[in-house]
């Protein structure tokens, strides 16, 4: 673990490609910043990276697995970016230390974080038995907490930063996935007190929850589970799934430093789904804008 897939930065041509994506922010907004995103080869966490890329950042993307990291490094190359891939597997703390160290070895620090890695596969809660609760719990929860602890102590301890923790709708609680609901409303709290404790550090620490979103995390799971979380579209004001774009804003708006002021909150980006009520139901309408690439 801790391999570095890395493709040499003077090889890249910058001037001539530009990363193609959609985005309401200047483009140097976060130039000289490093950013490591966790789960960062495909879907919501690669759709971040080249945002913060296209806004001018050096990245790192972590996951434990090579294909999806050569897969993810290979959009981010060709767009232009500056970044590397590490393998990191945040259940296992030889791993996290590694990753922590070619990270900042390569680029120098860690501006901002983004633990947007996890897993948690659906079942009812009678047949969740104590191996995949545990699987779950260290994933998303364990494996958040000494990841960002693990860059705490290796850059922002001295740096500052910026720390975004990617959980999920789980205020109502969350049928089929209830190991992993838990694990992130972990997170949730973990957000508040790390706020709390490193603010005098310099270091802003904030999570997103989003809703269901239409994106590639979706195809790992049963036909069956997947229609069940589409349907999940329409217990929201917009009447639709959300985007990966969508969650991509909400974190780098809250990296920026347009949100310095800003720190222990939970945001939801879910179109109202959190908010959801029978009293006032949601209705088809073509009323609310989509934001996609």
């Amino acid at each position: 673990m801790g391999d570095l897939l890395e493709t040499k930065r003077e090889s890249v041509n910058f001037i001539s490609k530009q990363i193609m994506i959609n985005t309401v922010f200047k483009k140097s907004l976060f130039k000289d910043k490093v950013v490591l995103v966790t789960g960062g080869g495909t879907g919501i966490g690669l759709r971040i990276t080249r945002e913060f890329c296209q806004l001018g950042a050096k990245a790192i993307i972590a996951s434990r697995t090579p294909e999806k990291l050569a897969a993810g490094l290979k959009v981010l190359t060709d767009e232009g970016a500056e970044a590397i891939a590490l393998e990191c597997n945040i259940r296992n703390e030889e791993s996290i230390k590694s990753c922590v160290k070619s990270a900042v070895s390569t680029f120098g620090k860690i501006d901002i974080l983004v633990n947007n890695g996890g897993g948690q596969f659906p079942s009812p809660a009678e047949f969740i038995n104590r191996k995949g609760w545990h699987a779950v719990i260290e994933t998303n929860l364990t494996g958040t907490f000494f990841l960002t602890q693990e860059v705490f102590n290796q850059s922002m301890n001295n740096n500052g930063g910026s720390i975004i923790n990617i959980t999920m709708d789980n205020r109502n609680g969350f049928p089929m996935l209830a190991h992993s609901a838990a694990a992130r409303a972990g997170v949730q709290n973990l957000t508040m007190s790390l706020a709390n404790e490193w603010g005098k550090y310099g270091v802003r620490v904030n999570s997103i929850s989003p809703g269901t979103i239409e994106s590639s995390g979706l195809d790992t799971y049963a036909p069956e589970f997947q229609e069940y979380v589409r349907g999940y579209g329409k217990n929201n004001q917009h009447y639709r799934l959300g985007t990966e774009a969508e969650v991509a804003s909400a974190v780098v708006f809250l990296s920026s430093p347009g949100a310095s002021f800003i720190t222990g909150l939970n945001m939801a980006v879910d179109g109202g789904q959190s908010i959801y009520t029978p009293l006032m139901p949601p209705i088809e309408n073509d009323k609310n804008e989509r934001f996609d690439d």
